[in-house]
């Protein structure tokens, strides 16, 4: 099974993407520290689908961006070229269940945590400030890219109820754009360029970030039978 992956990265430090897994990645202080571990994401990544992988993968690199971002801290701006070709309606629907399946998936365990104040993450500053330490701080956080990423691509949406509810109203109010399965590449924030397909992954993406660290947070404090798995890290 081959893995295709994107390398970002800012010198050595590494993010690396799955291009056919909307979402997939792995950080690194190198890039063979995150190829080592895309094997136990694309496991991790099936396991939510709910499908067998295969016990063979192989990454290869089928893109490459030099960025001057901080990339040790999730910080990025990379646009595939597979990002920037028109969607079916097939397509869209399913890149958008998934979507979906990962903003409930990311309430279900945002739930779950018996103490959403909790924490035992030491106090850490990066580029968008202070890091969320806490389960209510990490789930107001995700959720409240919602607006951001949805205004890259020209579409009014906010921040209003669950994580659920607010991605899922944003999708609605893109729908309403006669054009939006044709994918334009917009000239965001900051000179960065976005497209849908590019929303649709930031989502699953940034979700995984803050849930993988949620979930590992809650499990300290409270055990892993306390604590709802439905990402299946």
């Amino acid at each position: 099974m081959i893995i295709y992956c994107v390398w970002e990265h800012n010198g050595n430090d590494t993010l690396l993407y799955a291009v056919d897994y909307i979402g997939a990645y792995t950080r690194g202080e190198s890039l063979e520290i995150a190829k080592a571990k895309m094997p136990d994401e694309i496991a991790s990544y099936f396991r939510w689908l709910g499908e067998d992988v295969s016990d063979s993968m192989e990454v290869v690199i089928a893109g490459e961006k030099g960025s001057d971002l901080a990339i040790k801290d999730a910080d990025s701006d990379v646009l595939f070229e597979s990002e920037k070709v028109p969607l079916t309606a097939d397509e869209y629907e399913k890149l958008k269940a998934l979507a979906l399946k990962s903003a409930k998936g990311f309430l279900t365990l945002y739930n779950s945590i018996p103490d959403k104040s909790a924490t035992v993450i030491a106090e850490r500053k990066t580029f968008y400030g202070q890091v969320p330490r806490s389960a209510d701080e990490m789930y107001e956080h995700t959720k409240n890219v919602n607006e951001y990423y949805f205004a890259e691509i020209a579409v009014d949406a906010d921040n209003g109820g669950t994580i659920y509810e607010c991605r899922k109203r944003g999708f609605e109010i893109l729908e309403a754009k006669p054009d939006f399965l044709q994918n334009a590449v917009i000239e965001g924030s900051y000179g960065e360029d976005w497209t849908l397909r590019k929303v649709l992954r930031r989502f699953i993406w940034h979700d995984r970030i803050h849930a993988r660290a949620m979930y590992r947070m809650a499990v300290k404090v409270f055990g892993a039978e306390n604590v709802a798995n439905p990402f299946c890290f």
